[in-house]
């Protein structure tokens, strides 16, 4: 394993816990990593691992995840463009004067593809790791929404806990089938914490589980899709949920494997990108950095190969 330093910022007034890869020369090019939702900057350990030291990865827990400082002063839920800016307030502290190449799972794919139309001069390439967006939303939405939002500010949110860090490894194994034992209980000690009560607790605000009040609209999201200027690789999981109501796979008629089929939503988010290379990982769920983290590596380093130089 390539041992990560973990260090604090404070970025826009708040404490933020960074895992650092360091690369094998100083002058190594530079990769910053984001995490999805309720996961921690640890999640990348085997991405890190596969990809080498000839990379320097920067990896942030994002508010109110891992060791990151929690939003006690909004607890009715968090916010979307705040990723954004702390992202933004993290590239002016580690690569202010150059573009950077970022790369994000899930949420963290969200991040970094929006980050990547919003300040595009900021982004030399960016990979999207299951991370599509969310189903589009409709108007007649809005009510209910409302309604479960309000409803969970006034009961709150809690996380699960467990009696062993085995029982969170085995938790960790349902999302991932193909992570073995041992990788899941490494993860598990970076994703909880043993606490007094003697049970492990995920390292995340509760309140991360509120529900969004507001709708989705794919058509905000595309528009800014269409204003990325940066190289973009997306990299789907063959057996990930994602793929199940997004309509993406392989073409089960096709012994080969080499086509694949689309649903017509999936493939409109494809052809928002003027620069798309779209892959699919076999054997792997939708934490498939975790489940194949070395065929995740080849296809990022292949995509860099292609791409324009430092």
């Amino acid at each position: 394993m390539r041992t990560p330093v973990s260090t604090f910022l404070t970025l826009r007034s708040r404490r933020v816990h960074v895992r650092t890869w360091a690369g094998d020369t100083e002058d190594a090019p530079l990769l910053v990593l984001i995490h999805g939702w309720m996961d921690t900057s640890a999640t990348f350990q085997g991405l890190a691992d596969a990809l080498g030291a000839s990379w320097k990865i920067i990896a942030p827990d994002l508010r109110g995840f891992g060791q990151s400082e929690y939003s006690r002063e909004n607890a009715s839920g968090y916010w979307y463009p705040d990723y954004l800016a702390d992202l933004d307030a993290l590239l002016d502290h580690v690569s202010p004067d150059a573009p950077v190449r970022l790369i994000g799972h899930s949420l963290g794919g969200n991040i970094v593809c929006t980050y990547a139309g919003v300040r595009p001069d900021r982004v030399r390439a960016v990979i999207s790791l299951d991370g599509f967006g969310v189903p589009n939303g409709k108007p007649e939405q809005a009510p209910t929404k409302i309604t479960a939002w309000l409803d969970a500010v006034k009961s709150g949110e809690r996380i699960n806990s467990y009696a062993s860090l085995e029982a969170v490894g085995a938790r960790l194994q349902k999302n991932s089938p193909h992570l073995s034992a041992a990788d899941a209980r490494a993860y598990a000690t970076n994703w909880t914490e043993l606490r007094d009560d003697g049970k492990f607790h995920v390292l995340a605000d509760p309140a991360h589980k509120f529900p969004f009040p507001t709708v989705y609209h794919l058509d905000e999201t595309l528009a800014i899709w269409q204003n990325v200027t940066a190289p973009v690789l997306w990299l789907g999981a063959e057996e990930s949920h994602i793929g199940q109501w997004l309509g993406y796979g392989r073409d089960a008629e096709d012994e080969m494997g080499e086509n694949t089929r689309h649903s017509p939503e999936f493939q409109r988010r494809l052809d928002a990108f003027t620069d798309l290379t779209f892959a699919l990982v076999p054997h792997a769920g939708h934490n498939l950095h975790q489940e194949q983290p070395a065929a995740v590596a080849t296809l990022i380093t292949q995509f860099f190969a292609n791409t324009r130089p430092d």
